[in-house]
């Protein structure tokens, strides 16, 4: 198996000291739920992919704009490279508290009845930070997941959240959108590879899931970032290099 190194990252996507910031915000955060979730901390930046604990998260919103949008369902599923652990996972349909716009009805399916009997996330909160406490989170597209919980959590508690995440969407872009095949692709009048998640996956020889439902998309995310350490990276690759 050939392994490729990822470029590295430039100054603007450097990302955070996680262990320190999660203990400075331990410190100043005053919520116990967050309080008890920065607590629990982050893995050392030179942990290797191999022993890395991770989650892989998705949500699903009745729009892309967080400062007017809200969450509709989260699906949650802990996996490592080696398995995938459908017995740990986690689902909610949540009541978003704002009207479903009916464009977000056709992408997700969840209807006006079912978020009605949902609960708001603060219900579900508990459970959801202790789902994540301790591990790297792993989406496709970072800027849905963490930029939508980080609005939802300061309309309600006024405090909002961060942690570090793995983005297969970012990965598809180095190895598809950057570098020689882009520019062979564009030289010949080709469009962009797309860096969809069905699309990426399909690369992988990954199967065909519905999409836009937040557990399958989970399932779907942790799937993908299996092949694409098995592909593109190594298991003893650093998570400083992937995680932002």
């Amino acid at each position: 198996m050939l392994y490729l190194k990822p470029k590295k990252k430039s100054a603007g996507q450097a990302a955070p000291d996680w262990p320190i910031l999660f203990d400075q915000l331990a410190k100043s955060i005053t919520n116990p739920l967050l309080q008890k979730f920065y607590q629990s901390g982050v893995v050392p930046a030179s942990t290797t992919l191999a022993d890395l604990p991770m989650i892989a998260l998705d949500i699903e919103t009745t729009g892309l704009d967080p400062s007017r949008d809200a969450i509709v369902s989260i699906g949650l599923v802990p996996f490592d490279l080696q398995r995938i652990r459908c017995r740990e996972a986690a689902y909610w349909v949540l009541n978003p508290g704002k009207p479903l716009a009916s464009g977000s009805v056709v992408i997700h399916g969840i209807t006006h009845s079912e978020i009605q009997s949902g609960p708001d996330l603060i219900e579900v909160l508990p459970e959801l930070l202790s789902a994540l406490a301790g591990k790297v989170v792993v989406v496709h597209c970072r800027q849905i997941e963490r930029r939508f919980l980080d609005a939802a959590l300061k309309e309600r508690i006024s405090e909002g959240i961060v942690f570090p995440i793995i983005d297969t969407m970012e990965i598809e872009v180095r190895f598809q959108r950057q570098g020689l095949l882009q520019r062979i692709a564009h030289f010949f009048g080709r469009s962009p590879e797309s860096i969809r998640l069905a699309a990426s996956r399909s690369r992988y020889h990954l199967p065909h899931y519905t999409p836009h439902h937040a557990l399958t998309d989970a399932l779907a995310t942790a799937e993908l970032f299996q092949a694409q350490v098995a592909w593109r990276f190594s298991p003893q690759t650093a998570v400083s290099e992937l995680w932002h």
